[in-house]
C-alpha cells in the first residue's frame, strides 16, 4: 500500500510549521563532532497519537512534550524532522539522523542494529473493531478475519502471539494488511474493509476517545513489551545524553505526568535499561 497524501502533507505541515527543516547527512554524528557543529537531528512522526501527532499545525503529543524539555537541558539545539515511520528507523541506522524520537517498541531483532535508551512507555497490543460489531465478542472470533498493522512495526512482529492464541481456540489468522500509517487503517476499519486492527493500547485509547461511536477496544493480544527512543549501533555517548536526560525526568516526576496527561496512567516500574520481550 502505497504512502497516502494526507501523510505527506501532514510531515510538511509539521515541517514548515516549526521550521525543522535540516540538511541530510551521510553518517550519525559522534559526542566530538555534535559538540563541534552544536546540534543534533532527530527523526519523530506525525500521526502516531498520544505520542506524536500535529494539532493546529504543531508538533505534540507525549514524545513531544520530552523532546521540547529535553531541548531545555542539553548543551546543543535539536534538529527535528517530522517523516513517516517506515523512514525514521533506516534513517537512524543509515546516519540520515541522529536518534529517533518516537514510540519504538524494543525488540531483539531491532537491537541489533540500534541502541535503545531507557524506556519510556510500557506497551501491550489489543485490537481495535468497529463500535458495536456482534460478529467479534472475543480473541476467538477474530479467527480467519482480516486485520490492519502498521508495515515494518513490532505489533507486526508480535503477531505470531495472536496466532498462538487463536490456535489454542481451534482457529487461526485471517489476511494480515500492512499499512505505511495507522490512519490509513483505521479508515480502512471505519468502512468495512477490514474486520479489526492491532495496535499497542495506548494509541488506541486515544483513537476511541476520539472516535467513541466508530470504534471500541476489544483484548489484549500480546504479552507487554517496551517503547524507547534510539540512537545507532555504537553511538554510546549520545545514548548517554538521553538516558541523563530521561533518568532526570523520572526523578523530577515530570515525566509521570506527562504520561498521566497523555495516557492517564503512569508507568513507575519501567527498567533503567532497554528489555526486549520479543
Amino acid at each position: 500500500m502505497l504512502q497516502t497524501r494526507r501523510t505527506l502533507l501532514l510531515g510538511a505541515a509539521g515541517l514548515a510549521a516549526a521550521g525543522l527543516t535540516v540538511p541530510r547527512r551521510a553518517a550519525a554524528a559522534t559526542m566530538d563532532e555534535i559538540k563541534k557543529r552544536g546540534f543534533i537531528t532527530v527523526a519523530t512522526e506525525d500521526d502516531y497519537e498520544p505520542f506524536e501527532f500535529v494539532k493546529d499545525g504543531k508538533p505534540t503529543g507525549y514524545d513531544q512534550d520530552l523532546l521540547e524539555a529535553m531541548k531545555k537541558k542539553v548543551g546543543f539545539a535539536i534538529h527535528q524532522e517530522i517523516i513517516p515511520w517506515t523512514g525514521i528507523l533506516p534513517g537512524v541506522t543509515t546516519g540520515k539522523y541522529d536518534a529517533a524520537v518516537t514510540a519504538i517498541l524494543v525488540t531483539a531483532e531491532r537491537m541489533k542494529t540500534l541502541d535503545f535508551a531507557m524506556p519510556v512507555a510500557e506497551s501491550v497490543d489489543y485490537y481495535l473493531k468497529r463500535k458495536g460489531d456482534a460478529k467479534i465478542k472475543g480473541i476467538k472470533d477474530l479467527s480467519g478475519k482480516s486485520l490492519g498493522v502498521e508495515a515494518g512495526s513490532a505489533m507486526l512482529k508480535l503477531l505470531p502471539q495472536l496466532a498462538d492464541m487463536l490456535k489454542a481456540t481451534g482457529g487461526s489468522l485471517g489476511k494480515v494488511v500492512q499499512y505505511q500509517g495507522y490512519p490509513e487503517a483505521y479508515q480502512d476499519l471505519a468502512v468495512g474493509r477490514l474486520d479489526y486492527v492491532v495496535n499497542t493500547k495506548l494509541s488506541l485509547d486515544s483513537i476511541v476517545a476520539a472516535k467513541p461511536d466508530v470504534f471500541e477496544v476489544g483484548q489484549a493480544v500480546s504479552q507487554p513489551t517496551y517503547i524507547a527512543w534510539a540512537v545507532a549501533k555504537g553511538n554510546t555517548g549520545l545514548l548517554a545524553v538521553f538516558n541523563d536526560f530521561l533518568a532526570a525526568a523520572k526523578k523530577d516526576g515530570s515525566m509521570y505526568a506527562l504520561q498521566k496527561t497523555y495516557f492517564n496512567t503512569t508507568f513507575e516500574d519501567l527498567p533503567d535499561h532497554p528489555v526486549a520481550n520479543v
